[in-house]
């Protein structure tokens, strides 16, 4: 048998980029918060109930599936070697976020958004807070407590610390115009508060 997505999945994929492309192309024209989603749906040819079939939110365009993206990004951290430190390990688990981007120009549009519009910067810190949640368990596990222990605040801030170096990384390389690169912007915040 195939693995080959059906036809009414790869037509399903086409519709969602061409969504996407619409919608960033008026973000970057307009700005995000002047766009509506009346705007986006007239110029994708669809109606808005056909927007909302394939996003939850006008957000949800430029964040993508932000839950799906946590339990990949936890399945990367599980996977790491169990002696691996925690600062490693999360490293190596970010990682995989590079992978799930689109080309330079498009990644610098959607880190220009951030800055420009509130309403996705208060989404990212609601994803920040799920991933905490996410995240915390095999932090916790790393940082040497005991299996099947309480919840140790001790990994919640591990994560949320990470989580804004991982922030900070990427607006500097945004500020950068792309020049810089990610990895290395993270692991020179992540000295700064490991000085």
């Amino acid at each position: 048998m195939s693995s080959l997505p059906s036809l009414r999945e790869r037509t399903r994929r086409a519709v969602h980029a061409e969504i996407t492309r619409t919608a960033m192309a008026l973000f970057v024209a307009n700005g995000f918060d002047a766009t509506t989603v009346d705007q986006i749906a007239a110029a994708a040819g669809i109606s808005r109930r056909s927007f909302f079939h394939y996003f939850g939110s006008k957000e949800d365009v430029v964040l993508g599936d932000t839950d799906a993206l946590g339990e990949t990004v936890r399945a990367a951290l599980e996977a790491r070697p169990a002696d691996e430190s925690a600062w490693q390990a999360i490293r190596a688990a970010f990682l995989v976020l590079a992978e799930s981007q689109g080309d330079l120009t498009e990644q610098l549009a959607v880190a220009h958004l951030y800055h420009d519009a509130p309403s996705l910067r208060a989404r990212h810190l609601e994803k920040n807070l799920r991933w905490q949640e996410l995240l915390a368990p095999d932090i916790q596990r790393r940082l040497g407590a005991p299996a099947g222990a309480a919840p140790d605040p001790r990994a919640r801030a591990f994560v949320a610390a990470a989580l804004a170096c991982l922030d900070a990384a990427v607006d500097a390389w945004q500020e950068s115009g792309g020049a810089a690169d990610p990895a290395e912007l993270f692991d020179q915040a992540v000295a700064a508060l490991r000085a």
